[in-house]
């Protein structure tokens, strides 16, 4: 089993910058690919951020954040991060990490088993 624990998130006024970590309880965090979704105040669904692999060789961004979201780990301390500039108020939401065993994961919810419990971001106009 892994936990999640996601910290960062605060209010922000436009245009300022954020980072956004995620500590993950698994014995060996290397084995797993990561992801940031979140979920903004009117969505029904998690959208996806930005995706990590395992090793952190290869990253992905959702065309939204392309430029301004830059995600990263360190593997040595269990944690993944979510460096976040030039913030609008589009980008307020509730953001999740999320975890999946293997090399890199997909861009759907459902390619990850494990979610942290979400750490809210307001960026006020």
């Amino acid at each position: 089993q892994v936990q999640l624990v996601e910290s960062g998130g605060t209010l922000v006024q436009t245009g300022g910058s954020l980072r956004l970590s995620c500590v993950a309880s698994a014995p060996t965090f290397s084995d797993y690919a990561m992801a940031w979704f979140r979920q903004a105040p009117s969505g029904k669904v998690r959208t996806f951020v930005a995706a990590i692999s395992a090793m952190g060789a290869h990253t992905r961004y959702a065309d939204s954040v392309k430029g301004r979201f830059t995600v990263s780990r360190d593997n040595a301390k269990n944690t993944v991060y979510l460096q976040m500039n030039s913030l609008s108020p589009e980008d307020t939401a509730v953001y999740y990490c999320a975890a999946t065993k293997g090399v890199i994961g997909g861009n759907s919810g459902w390619d990850y088993d494990y979610w942290g419990q979400g750490t809210q971001v307001t960026v006020s106009s």
